[in-house]
């Protein structure tokens, strides 16, 4: 993956995911376009004359410009290769429109002063074509060679997000196809998982097929409990939702993984 696109905000997995950013590029020989996009729009109730608007905006500015000299600073002694995009408007939009030519893209699983899911990633994934990598707060790096696994539902999902796993997944040690056990005995699969296996053996990547007992844990604590035991850099699945109305709208088990992730999770829709 040589075209890393890197959200730039102040959200406490910042640093994170600059330190994954780094990393990929690092194994790949990528390049990172840091992308940093400030709005003006502050809701402010009663504020009929803008005031608070106008005391607000030098603020902001002030913090942006801050965190672009600091970013800058810490990237000029990485040696890889980086450049920076200042933006104004809405993050989400500036990096749908950034990410034409992106091989993936890297956010955070919460917004600034917010606790996940992120409404950010919510409108990023139903629509981004690159795969999405959202990074928690308290990731020390990213280790490419490390094992990997795919949460795999038999969905059109899932296979997209195992298609736009491939780079990532031809580094890993090992890679597990894991599905958790339904009570049902109807078929479950569009696409057992013996073809995401077949697939993946056709691009020269083994993997083991896994299925997990349902159990009374909620399916995203079982999926984190599977890669963890198996000492997994990172999961990819595939991402459930709708358009986003009102409030983020993803399914429930996309919204439960995000709304405290263990680990790295690589999405796509």
């Amino acid at each position: 993956m040589k075209s890393i696109l890197l959200h730039i905000d102040h959200d406490r997995a910042m640093s994170a995911r600059l330190q994954v950013a780094l990393d990929i590029a690092r194994a790949t020989n990528g390049h990172i376009t840091c992308l940093q996009a400030i709005s003006y729009e502050v809701f402010a109730p009663g504020d009929i004359y803008g005031s608070a608007i106008a005391a607000a905006i030098p603020v902001i500015k002030e913090n942006a410009d801050k965190l672009r000299a600091e970013t800058e600073a810490q990237l000029e002694h990485e040696g890889v290769p980086w450049d920076w995009r200042f933006t104004y408007g809405n993050a989400a939009h500036r990096l749908l429109e950034a990410s034409a030519l992106a091989d993936i893209v890297i956010v955070g699983p919460s917004d600034p002063g917010e606790r996940g899911p992120s409404a950010l990633v919510g409108d990023l994934v139903l629509k981004v074509q690159a795969p999405l990598l959202v990074v928690p707060e308290g990731t020390k790096g990213f280790d490419l060679s490390a094992p990997m696994l795919v949460a795999w539902n038999g969905s059109s999902e899932a296979c997209h997000a195992l298609r736009s796993a491939l780079p990532l997944l031809a580094c890993a040690c090992k890679v597990t196809l894991a599905s958790v056990a339904e009570p049902s005995e109807k078929a479950r699969f569009d696409f057992p998982p013996s073809e995401g296996a077949q697939y993946l053996s056709r691009h020269g990547i083994d993997c083991d097929i896994v299925e997990i007992p349902r159990g009374e844990a909620r399916i995203a604590d079982t999926l984190f409990s599977a890669a963890q035991m198996r000492e997994c850099g990172v999961m990819v699945m595939g991402a459930f939702g709708h358009s986003r109305l009102a409030e983020m709208l993803l399914g429930g088990v996309t919204r439960q993984m995000l709304t405290e992730p263990e680990m790295p999770i690589l999405l796509a829709h």
